[in-house]
């Protein structure tokens, strides 16, 4: 008899920690800028997104893991930086004309291998449900990584027919049920209510992750008329942001309908800086595809009730490997043994409880990529957004080493946050100092320096 008591208590136990994990819902916008935020900047509507802001701690400094969308997305999902994945860029890595490019670049791996560990299938093997809604981008099927359920993901970067309906690939099964004309943004907040009226008493991890705002641009009907009349920004690029964040709003409302808000931590961030051609990243330099501040900054707020305070704000540099440790801690999961993490909990941020351990952050691209719109994209030249090289933070210096010509390029970011004063001659010994961490750190991680000549270069051909 003492032993079914033991038991049965040690079941009620189990399932008592079980009900008391969080449900984690993780919001990933597509080339949504730090600067795209109505909170930030004030050429947007962004009201839902503006209430999270008010409502949890805002990450002054974050950071996405690289500046472009696969390899963003497989470093937040695998908690790992580029050289231990291998997904440096999107599709080849020969990006550009050959003739333009110096280097043969390193070997990109196009997706995350199958049997890669990933957050959703630790959280799944923890006893978490597990949803993926939106743009996957890292292989052919977001089920094949740890999610139970996968709504409109495939290995596409872009909308699976645009953004309206009729819709294609992975897309298509949601044509019947909604009709010609609905936008994307509308279904995935229908699917995502939907499962949160369904999900039962298991905690949850929600991927939440939108096509919005990534080109096509495509203007919404009934917001895009009011940036038209302003005529400050890009009215249909504003439209876009606008839908994301009605969107949001929308799965944002039926969590509190629901009662589930004090038991839900909501992560929003984004993969990778904004479209420079589109929507400028001032006071940062460039966007997407660069390595600059306005190729890596995201804005990132997290929302916890009683655990996180609201209107809170947090200046430590953050990257978008920190999130895979940050909900495992949240959700009181341990790291499985002989799991590599690249990233540390932020949960001592979160709740006000200490700091964490002064370390640098870095961004390995060993790759090329071309320019969208030249000079337009405040780049070093016309050619290319972004050359091979790797990146460092530390502190409030940053670092820039490429490896055409070994050129170093030292910024101090608070007083130069727009990165066009390089100090890498004046501060040498700093330059040194954060070259030899650079170098150390390239050697920890075996990360490729790609060093062959290219014999299709040719400079003067035009």
């Amino acid at each position: 008899m003492p032993n079914l008591a033991v038991l049965i208590w040690l079941l009620f136990s189990l399932a008592a920690a079980a009900a008391a994990r969080p449900n984690l819902i993780l919001i990933n916008a597509d080339d949504l800028g730090v600067m795209d935020v109505g909170f930030n900047s004030p050429r947007y509507r962004t009201p839902n997104i503006d209430k999270l802001r008010a409502a949890g701690m805002l990450f002054s400094d974050a950071y996405a893991a690289a500046s472009n969308c696969s390899p963003s997305r497989a470093c937040l999902m695998s908690g790992q930086y580029t050289p231990r994945h291998g997904v440096y860029t999107v599709g080849t890595s020969e990006r550009g004309r050959s003739r333009d490019r110096p280097l043969i670049p390193a070997r990109n791996t196009p997706f995350l291998a199958d049997d890669h560990p990933t957050l959703p299938g630790v959280l799944q093997e923890a006893g978490y449900r597990t949803i993926h809604l939106g743009k996957w981008h890292l292989g052919e099927d977001p089920l094949r990584h740890g999610f139970e359920i996968n709504i409109g993901g495939g290995k596409s970067g872009s909308p699976y027919g645009g953004y309206f309906a009729p819709f294609t690939g992975p897309m298509a099964a949601y044509n019947g049920p909604y009709g010609e004309g609905t936008h994307s943004g509308d279904v995935f907040a229908d699917q995502a209510i939907r499962f949160l009226r369904e999900a039962g008493e298991a905690p949850f991890f929600m991927n939440m992750a939108y096509y919005l705002v990534h080109t096509p641009i495509q203007a919404v009907p009934g917001l895009v008329e009011r940036y038209e009349a302003a005529g400050d920004v890009n009215a249909a690029f504003a439209s876009m942001v606008e839908k994301l964040d009605q969107s949001i709003g929308a799965i944002l409302n039926e969590l509190a309908a629901l009662g589930l808000e004090q038991k839900t931590l909501v992560v929003f961030t984004s993969d990778n800086g904004g479209l420079a051609n589109l929507s400028s990243q001032a006071p940062f330099r460039s966007g997407k595809g660069s390595y600059f501040e306005g190729g890596i900054r995201v804005p990132l707020v997290m929302r916890w009730p009683g655990k996180i305070a609201a209107g809170s704000t947090s200046s430590t540099p953050v990257s978008g490997i920190d999130l895979f440790p940050t909900l495992l801690e949240a959700a009181a999961v341990p790291v499985p043994d002989g799991m590599v993490l690249d990233g540390v909990s932020l949960m001592p941020l979160l709740e006000g409880s200490g700091g964490i351990p002064d370390r640098p952050l870095f961004w390995h691209f060993p790759v090329y990529l071309e320019a969208y719109q030249g000079p337009a994209d405040g780049a070093h030249d016309a050619v290319f957004r972004t050359r091979p090289g790797s990146v460092v933070r530390m502190g409030g210096w940053k670092l820039h080493e490429y490896f055409e010509d070994g050129r170093l390029e030292l910024y101090d970011l608070e007083a130069d946050p727009g990165e066009r004063t390089n100090l890498a001659t004046v501060r040498a010994e700093k330059a040194a100092e954060l070259h030899g961490v650079l170098n150390q750190w390239r050697r920890d991680t075996g990360a490729p320096v790609p060093g062959g000549l290219n014999p299709a270069y040719r400079p003067e051909v035009e």
